[in-house]
């Protein structure tokens, strides 16, 4: 004959304006758990309760099932605005309770939610847009105080972590800028070699290579690798440092975080942009060279002196005119993400990953606006 299962019962009683749950015997899984129904049934019958009490002397066991019975009762009580006294309940069960109901439920995550409308996800959009105009109008102004302190000598920073980042985003990134733009002036050489050739005007491969790479290719490509390799590290270094509290800490002794984490970072990141672009103009054009000397009936010679004459001191300004501002662009984006980062280590990741994207979107924004600009004045 098979054990009878242990059973929990629950008897209701008003008491002085109050309900008083009164919880008896087994209140566990596989034990037969009173029907939740009883205690709405005293809700929706006239007037509900102003108040909520529990007795539980007669309770000789208990596990989550009882905690996910007084889930509900919580709940309840909550929707229904009703005082609930939590003082009758077993040793252990308050503290759990308290602990389950400490973190609110994330909104839109359950069954129940409902799906805003368009107007109502426009506005909200409309809000973080704004929002995020204001937090970085604020950035790009505490950043240029910054920059006014350190031309008055007043800005209070380390010198050697300026001398680090510098070789860390000069010395240590020319690989890999070196690598892809070289392969840059690679695939333009062959693309306008099989055109020109069709036309005999093979020699103006060295054209095409050269005004490319002075003038757009060399500065923006080599942004968009400073801002995947640098912009995200900035970006993870200070979001690391926001949610290790190591931000707080230099507030506390009265050091400025724009002054001592942010201004080293620009202003070593605008001091080597122009000297990447500087190499990589010249890896790109010899990836040219390479190309354009062996697949066209072109020289060595003649390729090189063709260079020259089409690159003047104009088309070179406006490469190195474009590679301050892209670091200027690459290294504010990557801070101020870090500097927005939240409290968690997902946010760190988040941080780094609207690094990049901010940072590769303000460079094409900022080249657009460039050659609109140069047309104007005619370079």
């Amino acid at each position: 004959m098979a054990e009878s299962q242990a059973t929990a019962t629950l008897d209701l009683r008003r008491e002085a304006g109050a309900l008083v749950l009164a919880l008896a015997g087994e209140w566990k899984f596989g034990s037969k758990i009173p029907d939740f129904s009883e205690v709405e049934s005293c809700f929706s019958e006239g007037k509900p309760p102003a108040k909520l009490a529990f007795e539980s002397s007669q309770v000789s066991g208990w596990d989550t099932a009882l905690m996910t019975f007084l889930q509900k009762v919580g709940d309840l009580a909550k929707l229904t605005k009703t005082e609930l006294d939590l003082s009758g309940l077993p040793d252990g069960a308050e503290g759990l309770l308290k602990l389950a109901t400490a973190v609110p439920k994330k909104e839109g995550t359950g069954r129940d939610a409902k799906r805003e409308s368009f107007l109502t996800r426009l506005g909200n959009a409309t809000i973080a847009f704004g929002g995020e105009i204001m937090e970085t109008t604020e950035f790009i102004g505490e950043s240029m105080l910054s920059f006014l302190r350190f031309l008055r000598g007043k800005a209070r920073f380390r010198w050697v972590d300026l001398w680090v980042v510098m070789q860390q985003t000069g010395a240590e990134a020319l690989p890999i800028v070196l690598l892809i733009n070289f392969l840059v002036g690679v695939i333009l050489a062959f693309v306008g070699a099989v055109q020109l050739q069709k036309f005999g005007a093979d020699i103006y491969v060295a054209d095409l290579v050269g005004l490319a790479m002075v003038r757009e290719m060399g500065a923006i490509m080599t942004g968009i690798i400073m801002c995947g390799r640098t912009g995200a590290a900035f970006a993870a270094s200070l979001g690391s440092m926001k949610v290790s509290e190591e931000i707080d800490a230099l507030k506390t002794l009265g050091l400025s975080p724009m002054d001592f984490l942010v201004l080293p970072r620009m202003l070593a990141l605008c001091c080597m942009m122009p000297m990447l672009v500087l190499f990589a103009d010249l890896i790109g054009i010899l990836g040219g060279l390479i190309i354009g000397t062996s697949m066209l009936d072109v020289t060595v010679s003649q390729f090189i002196n063709r260079t020259v004459g089409a690159i003047d001191l104009a088309n070179f300004s406006t490469g190195i005119i474009k590679s301050v501002v892209i670091g200027v662009i690459v290294a504010g984006a990557g801070c101020m993400r870090g500097m927005q980062c939240g409290s968690s280590s997902a946010a760190v990741g988040q941080a780094t990953t609207s690094a990049v994207v901010t940072g590769i979107t303000l460079i094409i924004i900022a080249d657009a606006i460039f050659a609109v600009l140069f047309n104007i004045v005619g370079l």
